[in-house]
Formats: structure tokens, C-alpha cells, sequence
């Protein structure tokens, strides 16, 4: 099945950037985007990372962690040098990125936020974050992502 291309997957297609599009059924009634693509896909929870659009400061800033954790807000703000976060309006997550929620990728935002990835995907050959829309993730290296966004790896989940 050929897939609509997506921001995310031109920009890493245009950085020649080895990925491998993973496409799903999208369970509307699922409680949670990211344990309902990990298991459709039948990825570890670990290794299907979720974008969270917070505000650190009042600026707006991107936290990637896995599915089976929560992300640590004052974690968050410090790896950005910041004192406070929260979590964005989804307005505001969407207008900044381009992505609806629950499909928002850490790649190809339209406006280029702060990202901090959790530490936790260096355990990772490869790692699965949103493709751009609900029912695509996308695989990649964990060192790939971090060069293609800019990122930062910190400690900012928590399990």
C-alpha cells in the first residue's frame, strides 16, 4: 500500500536519510495514539517514541519519549536551560508543527522547535517516532533523528 508522503518523510527523503515507513489501522476509540501504534505494529512501547509540544518558559518546545513513559516536565526545562514547562494548547502544537495531534513528528515541523529526545533511545539500533499523520510511524536510526532535528538527548522521562 503506498502511503501519502508527509513533511516528515520529504525532509528525511531530501537529507537521504535511511527510514522505513510503518503504516497501521488507527483504532479511533484508542485511550492513548502512541500504546494503540506500538501494539498494532507489535513494537516494544520502549522503542515507539511519542512528540510532546510543551511550553518551557512560554516558549514552545518539543519533548520525544517513549509510549511507556510520561514525560518529565522540569526535566524538560532544564535540558533547554529553562525553569518551567507545561504542556502546549494542542492549537498551539498543531499551528507550530503543521501536524495534528497524535500525529505530530518530531521531523519536518513547520516552524523548527527545541526538541529533547530521552536518552533512553540510544539503546536502540533503530527507533519509531510519528511519520505526520495518525496510522504512519516511522523507523530510524536514533542518531539519524537527532541529526535531522537538532535535537538534544537528556533524561526526561519517566517510567
Amino acid at each position: 500500500m503506498a502511503s501519502k508522503g508527509t513533511p516528515a518523510t520529504a525532509l528525511l527523503t531530501r537529507a537521504k536519510i535511511a527510514f522505513t515507513p510503518h503504516t497501521y489501522e488507527v483504532d479511533p476509540r484508542a485511550a492513548s495514539y502512541g500504546e494503540a501504534a506500538a501494539t498494532a505494529l507489535g513494537v516494544d512501547p520502549a522503542r515507539l517514541f511519542k512528540t510532546l509540544v510543551t511550553t518551557v518558559d512560554g516558549k514552545l518546545t518539543v519533548g520525544v519519549v517513549p509510549v511507556s513513559s510520561s514525560l518529565d516536565l522540569k526535566a524538560l526545562a532544564a535540558a533547554v536551560g529553562g525553569k518551567r514547562a507545561a504542556m502546549a494548547e494542542p492549537t498551539a502544537a498543531e499551528r507550530a508543527t503543521g501536524y495534528v495531534t497524535g500525529g505530530i513528528s518530531p521531523v519536518g515541523q513547520r516552524s523548527r522547535l527545541p526538541i529533547v529526545i530521552d536518552t533512553s533511545a540510544s539503546a536502540f539500533d533503530t527507533m519509531f517516532v510519528s511519520g505526520g499523520r495518525r496510522g504512519l510511524q516511522i523507523e530510524l536510526a536514533p542518531g539519524d533523528l537527532v541529526t535531522v532535528t537538532g535535537a538534544v538527548l537528556a533524561d526526561i522521562a519517566t517510567h
